[in-house]
């Protein structure tokens, strides 16, 4: 078959490489400049680092078998992962059991509480039964009021600002289980980086697609994909001014919804209304490399009302600056809405409006300290899973033959990442082959 891939993300690269090894002509079509999606890169400090920060958990197996299949494991690293949590004023380490009992904003009995909740969502077993009630009112209800205003409050005000209340339980009790650590019964959680960023498998996927007869089209946003007669016919793309038509036989949109939606309008109407539904929190992340270290954590969550902020996070507190020019990388991060004004703002307009929490985190800090900066955005950066979602996720198949969505809205209950990416990757083309059509519901 003659198949196009809308969308040069992780999703998108591993059909593509799935599908031109069983023999099909593959074409990609990326709206930007480079592959990657949220896991591309851009050059930094004579190396290369992900816009939006990256890590790897020991049960992403299958970032791990990808890695080992392009023959890149002796550039895997692990390293114990140093978190904290700055509430109060100061930052407390969050990683251990031992550091949860420390952990002097809960009063002791919440301490006991939380850590009996966590350990129990970590072996929950049907996700169905928790999606059917809000995260808010599940903790509520087998909590303390203090454990959800300083912990499963924050993340999920965090995460989704005004939407927090609307999210299910499933959404946060498989995130628990991601979280969940396999290191031999150690109690440091490690996480994996891949030494040289995501790029190396971005371009070994590339490499491979391209071996196998495969087309890659970059800076080149597709206008419209056509359907004659309930079929797809094949798309129209835009590259260097000009515009072109592929006769198809196949289509996989691996866009948002919203974008699926501009260019492909002849989809059932019923199919429409499940992706107009869909809502989205965009992801701010703002990169900046400094002459010396902000904070001693790798990862520091930031849940007080009054931060502009989710998480600041220094990747040369995880993986040695060395490897950057001695220099120091931090990212800042926030998810809002797209429609909020922070997420319209300059980086140096959001630099201003940082700063005064970067003050709080450490009092020496001053604008002084960083060299340079850059800003990343991405308006499709979180979907909202609120209850019962499971019974509105749109089908990979969208209604007219041969055309197939398969984006990060359908991951559920899981959260975006390059693992889900990838195993979306392989779900859609099993199903583009004649598999399941909703075998991504759960792995």
């Amino acid at each position: 078959m003659r198949i196009g891939i809308v969308g040069g993300g992780m999703a998108g690269l591993m059909a593509a490489y799935r599908l031109g090894q069983a023999g099909h002509q593959v074409s990609v079509y990326e709206a930007q400049p480079s592959l990657g999606g949220q896991a591309g890169t851009f050059p930094i400090a004579g190396n290369r680092l992900e816009h939006f920060y990256h890590h790897i958990f020991h049960s992403d197996l299958a970032v791990l078998d990808l890695i080992d299949e392009l023959g890149l494991s002796d550039r895997l690293v692990w390293h114990h992962n140093r978190s904290g949590y700055f509430y109060g004023g100061r930052i407390h380490d969050f990683v251990t059991p031992l550091d949860l009992i420390k952990f002097k904003p809960l009063p002791f009995l919440s301490r006991i509480i939380l850590g009996v909740q966590t350990l129990w969502l970590q072996h929950f077993g049907d996700w169905r039964k928790l999606e059917r009630i809000t995260a808010k009112e599940w903790l509520l209800k087998r909590g303390t009021r203090p454990i959800y205003d300083v912990v499963w409050g924050a993340l999920l005000r965090g995460k989704f600002g005004d939407l927090d209340e609307r999210v299910n339980m499933a959404w946060l009790s498989t995130k628990i289980q991601v979280r969940r650590a396999h290191n031999g019964g150690e109690w440091h959680e490690s996480l994996g980086y891949v030494m040289g960023s995501l790029q190396l498998l971005i371009d070994g996927l590339e490499q491979r697609i391209r071996a196998d007869g495969g087309s890659i089209h970059t800076s080149a946003p597709v206008e419209r994909v056509h359907v004659v007669e309930g079929r797809c016919t094949g798309l129209t793309y835009t590259e260097n001014g000009t515009s072109f038509t592929d006769d198809l036989d196949a289509v996989i949109m691996t866009v948002g919804s919203h974008v699926a939606l501009q260019i492909a309008p002849d989809m059932p109407n019923d199919y429409r209304r499940l992706l107009e539904v869909q809502r989205y929190q965009g992801a701010i992340v703002l990169v900046a490399t400094m002459d010396r270290s902000l904070v001693d954590n790798y990862w520091l969550s930031l849940p007080e009302h009054d931060i502009p902020l989710v998480v600041a996070l220094e990747h040369t507190n995880f993986i040695e600056p060395e490897h950057y020019q001695g220099k120091r990388i931090l990212y800042l991060s926030n998810y809002v809405s797209p429609e909020h004004p922070q997420f319209h703002m300059s980086k140096e307009e959001l630099l201003e409006l940082y700063e005064p929490t970067l003050r709080r985190l450490n009092p020496a800090f001053r604008l002084d300290w960083i060299n340079e900066s850059w800003l990343f955005k991405d308006r499709f950066g979180q979907p909202v899973f609120d209850v019962n979602y499971s019974q509105r996720i749109p089908s990979h198949e969208t209604g007219i033959k041969g055309l197939y969505l398969a984006n990060t809205s359908q991951i559920y209950p899981e959260d975006r990442g390059v693992n889900f990416a990838l195993r979306l990757g392989e779900t859609i083309t099993t199903i583009v082959q004649g598999g399941t059509a909703r075998a991504s519901l759960r792995w």
